[in-house]
């Protein structure tokens, strides 16, 4: 099992709200990606909120004891430990009101890969012939889409694309997706947040990830986004298990 992640505060912005960070648990991974929001810094300490306060939970609650409901529980109950966090320091300081983040975990073992996911940062699995989207986007260009009120194109380059319907730390509970995927022989994931998701389309990351070797992958990634005028902070993670 092997990961490398990177993150780049892109051409437009003063600061960089994403957050990531990837641990061994033994022989697994795990894996969170976080792209803040919010005025002043607000964004940026949401994103490291979420980050500390998932790996503290699901450092507390892990087991190689636990079954498959088990980890997909811990990982559900850590978003929620890291959403009632952020939702109460946004009520104790009016400069923080509005804070919140993304946020798309993988637990990656030798046999299943477990992922949660609030907001539109993205999982993927990087296969043989392209990449194919996990999770699914909260934002409200998603949401028209899965309402059949626009096709999928207009959905690509709608006005909305960037605003989410769902965001760790906004509410006082917060609705979290999990998917388990599970595989023989072996996997290789991406999770990034929309500075390169947003700017970048599947095809044109896939021809990065299938052209550079996988030491060289996430510095790739990140410079195609800058490339396509780096107008987000961009943050992306490979692992291969």
């Amino acid at each position: 099992m092997r990961f490398r992640f990177g993150t780049d505060i892109g051409l437009k912005r003063d600061e960089n709200q994403d957050a990531v960070r990837c641990e061994y648990f033994g022989h697994n991974v795990l894996a969170v990606v976080c792209d803040g929001m919010g005025g002043e810094r607000a964004g940026k300490e949401a994103s490291t909120l979420a980050i500390n306060e998932f790996f503290q939970r699901f450092s507390e609650g892990y087991s190689e004891t636990l079954d498959e409901d088990g980890i997909r529980m811990l990982m559900i109950s850590s978003v929620s430990a890291a959403n009632s966090v952020i939702y109460t320091k946004a009520r104790l300081d009016f400069k923080n009101f509005g804070m919140g983040t993304t946020c798309v975990a993988a637990f990656v073992t030798s046999d299943a890969a477990y992922i949660a996911n609030v907001g539109d940062s993205r999982a993927y699995v990087i296969a043989d012939d392209g990449l194919y989207q996990v999770t699914t986007d909260h934002n409200v260009a998603a949401l028209l889409y899965e309402r059949g009120e626009i096709t999928e194109e207009e959905m690509e380059n709608h006005p909305q694309k960037h605003m989410l319907i769902r965001a760790v730390g906004v509410d006082k509970t917060v609705l979290t997706d999990t998917f388990t995927l599970t595989y023989e022989d072996k996997i290789e994931l991406l999770l990034c947040s929309d500075g390169l998701s947003g700017y970048c389309s599947d095809d044109e990351i896939y021809k990065v990830i299938s052209e550079v070797g996988f030491d060289n992958t996430v510095d790739s990634l990140i410079q195609l986004a800058l490339d396509k005028g780096g107008r987000d902070n961009v943050t992306a993670v490979v692992i291969s298990g």
